[in-house]
């Protein structure tokens, strides 16, 4: 997309939707990052099921500490991959109570460090808790960043990159946002919803759909 249209597409998105919301639930910046990491190959419904009691008792890298593994286990044994994530908050939990005095690091090396926390993860977490203008890319970026050619690119580092480079600040804050958004319910991966889609005038998707 040039630059006029790749301003239209954001725009038309944020009239859609001015204030976008995570559909994660979470109370602090540190039960974020703990369901962020759980919901990497899992619905935010199934990890806000799991996350409604275990984060009454553990909302701190000291609570989750005291509840220990096994407990932990017990809470998100729901969720995909549940052991090895069940590992890995206690292991960043860790990290974050001897390293950082169980104060979440606010830049995206150090979070990239703590055990469980990929790219996409830390950029989730800069965005949504200390409001930083980054873009996560998840599948549901990538998928829309080639499909429409907002942003084509062959790794999700990639289109992090070119999406960084062409969205003009004014929408950065929201766009990983919206275009998360967009992808879970609008342009879906088998069906996309060209009709009901807002967008779709700037799409350069050539196999839309029109039923």
């Amino acid at each position: 997309m040039n630059k006029t249209t790749t301003e239209l597409f954001y725009r038309k998105l944020k009239n859609e939707n001015p204030n976008p919301k995570g559909e994660l639930n979470y109370i602090n910046s540190y039960t974020l990052l703990v369901a962020v990491v759980l919901s990497a190959q899992a619905t935010d419904v199934s990890v806000n099921k799991a996350t409604k009691n275990l984060f009454k008792i553990a909302k701190t890298p000291e609570q989750m500490l005291d509840l220990g593994e096994a407990n932990l286990k017990n809470h998100i044994k729901t969720i995909g991959l549940y052991n090895s994530k069940a590992k890995n908050i206690i292991n960043l939990s860790l990290m974050l109570k001897t390293k950082h005095r169980s104060i979440i690091p606010q830049d995206l090396e150090t979070l990239q460090q703590l055990p469980g926390v990929g790219r996409k993860t830390a950029n989730v977490v800069l965005n949504m808790a200390f409001g930083d203008p980054t873009i996560a890319v998840d599948t549901h970026v990538f998928r829309i960043a080639n499909r429409t050619g907002l942003a084509e690119g062959k790794t999700p580092l990639e289109v992090e990159k070119i999406l960084k480079r062409i969205t003009p600040n004014k929408f950065k804050h929201h766009a990983h946002h919206w275009l998360i958004l967009h992808g879970r319910y609008v342009c879906k991966s088998r069906k996309p919803d060209c009709p009901n889609c807002v967008v779709r005038e700037y799409c350069n998707f050539k196999a839309k759909t029109t039923i």
